[in-house]
Order: C-alpha cells, then structure tokens, then sequence
C-alpha cells in the first residue's frame, strides 16, 4: 500500500521543511509514500470563501486516482490516539488498498465535493494548527503508528 499525503501550499518554514524531510525519509523505510504539494490558487486572498475552497478541491482531487481511499485531515474528524491510529493503518494494509491518499486542505477547509469524495476525515486535536504544521505532526504520528505496528522503542505508553 503507498500511502500519499497532498497538502496545499508550499512549506516556508526552514525548521518545519527540515522536520518533514526527516520523517519521510524514516516512513520510506516502512511503506511506499509519496509527499505531494498543490500549488497555492493565485489571489486566494481576494476570492470567497466558497470559491477557493471549491478550487482547492479541484487541484486536490486532480491529483487523485479513481480508486484512492482518500482521508481528510479535518478538525472536524474523528480523533483517535497514537496506537488507535497504528491500529487503522494496520487495518488500511490489511484490505489490500493500492493507495490511500491522505489530505491537507487550505485556511478554509475542504470543498463539498472532497467531503463526499473522501471514505473518512481524522482530527489530529481539537486544537488549531498552522498548515505548516500540520504537516509535520501528520507524518510524525505516521511514523510513530510505523513504530507502533513494528514494535520498535519509540513510542510509550
């Protein structure tokens, strides 16, 4: 199974960038992954709400195929912890899924179209995080799901 994450959005932070490096490189030693970002709309800043949500979707499920399992990364999801988490990856490889494509949208959330689209959404805390930062936390606690599942000293209980 190749697990894919597609954010919004280049990362700007050197030490954020520095943190994703190394997390994908430590995942790549456990499954397939593909990190991809889609560039930003141009002038979201003077587009509504709705409009850039609905062409933030449009690049999103562009980059998507026909029978990927698509998850939101959405503050509304469902909040699971670290070994719940190992645990549906565990259950995502079991099914024999070719890809699941796991999404970060923009400042405004996903478009209607990506809510029907996507087989499930996940919380990553009730808390508000930057997106930048977001992707960090998503690919550590994919990491650690990794170690969780494989039983290496990484993470405690």
């Amino acid at each position: 199974m190749t697990i894919v994450l597609i954010a919004i959005g280049k990362t700007e932070a050197s030490f954020i960038q520095e943190a994703i490096v190394e997390y994908i490189n430590r995942i790549k030693r456990y499954s397939p992954f593909e990190f991809v970002i889609v560039p930003a709309v141009k002038n979201a800043h003077a587009l509504p709400d709705e409009v850039l949500k609905q062409k933030e979707g449009e690049a999103l499920l562009a980059k998507c195929q026909p029978n990927d399992h698509i998850i939101l990364l959405d503050e509304h999801g469902k909040e699971r912890t670290s070994v719940m988490f190992s645990q549906h990856i565990q259950r995502l490889q079991n099914t024999g899924i070719k890809r699941v494509v796991f999404m970060i949208g923009g400042a405004y959330g996903f478009s209607q179209e990506l809510h029907q689209r996507a087989y499930e959404k996940i919380s990553l805390s009730q808390m508000t995080f930057s997106h930048q930062m977001v992707r960090m936390i998503f690919l550590e606690q994919l990491y650690r799901a990794f170690t969780i599942l494989k039983g290496e000293p990484y993470h405690h209980e």
